[in-house]
């Protein structure tokens, strides 16, 4: 594992939310500061829509950004009709995105299964693959960017983006982007960033909040859970990996206090 590994707890979900809107918005205006641009790849569920919510109502927060200069992936999507309203790319919208100045041109969103790629997740992640390499650069080993920070949620069985415990997907060295098929959650069809593609990026942070967590977080933070049967465990950044729990999800774990 690369990056040094970091626990944070907050006392609940909201102040999870609040402290992690401005730790975002911090460590982003920080990129800029340094290059001019940064790169953030956001997360669905109740955590990231949680964290962007809390993002939209903070007015400091926002204004540390220059958010024309930001670009916006996500690390899966349902495959799903555009503006469904269980899409990702539909619920940040809504949380967030439509209320701050982006440039659409730097919102790089998953393709919607009614797109052209209709009925076929694997060339709609082939797409997306394409899309993250063109923008890593004029180097053809390098197949993603280097993003600042890439945002996950924990589920309740220790998914991370659409990389759930003992699925195919989980096993791929190779590609950056898959469909997967089959998810033991609904909608079964979905696209999804790959491990490598995680680990990619500078810091990656990992979100859970709830009681429901709790052996979730426990079992990714055990000394070597394996990514099969932990995909959390198997998520981290090239720099930093940041867990951001709230108390009731850090019921099992030792941790640092926020």
């Amino acid at each position: 594992m690369t990056g040094a590994r970091e626990v944070v707890v907050h006392t609940g979900k909201d102040e999870l939310a609040r402290s992690t809107a401005a730790r975002l918005a911090g460590r982003l205006a920080d990129a800029q500061a340094a290059r001019g641009t940064a790169s953030v790849v956001l997360t669905g569920g109740r955590n990231g829509n949680g964290l962007l919510a809390a993002l939209a109502d903070s007015p400091e927060a926002r204004a540390r950004l220059d958010w024309s200069r930001l670009d916006v992936w996500w690390g899966d999507e349902r495959f799903l009709p555009e503006g469904h309203p269980d899409r990702n790319h539909t619920q940040a919208r809504e949380a967030l995105l439509d209320a701050v100045p982006l440039d659409p041109a730097r919102v790089h969103v998953m393709p919607p299964s009614d797109s052209r790629y209709a009925g076929d997740a694997e060339a709609a992640a082939e797409a997306y693959a394409t899309e993250l390499a063109a923008a890593a650069g004029a180097d053809p080993t390098v197949r993603v960017p280097a993003f600042d920070v890439l945002l996950l949620g924990v589920g309740p069985d220790t998914h991370v983006a659409s990389l759930f415990p003992e699925h195919p997907a989980l096993r791929e060295t190779e590609r950056t982007v898959v469909g997967v098929h089959g998810a033991p959650k609904p909608p079964p069809t979905r696209l999804s960033l790959t491990l490598p593609a995680i680990r990619a990026a500078e810091e990656v942070w990992l979100l859970a909040a709830g009681a429901d967590k709790a052996d979730a977080v426990a079992l990714a933070l055990a000394a070597d859970p394996g990514p099969l049967q932990a995909p959390a465990a198997a998520a981290y950044g090239r720099s930093r990996t940041l867990w951001l729990l709230d108390q009731a999800a850090a019921a099992g774990p030792p941790a640092t206090g926020a």
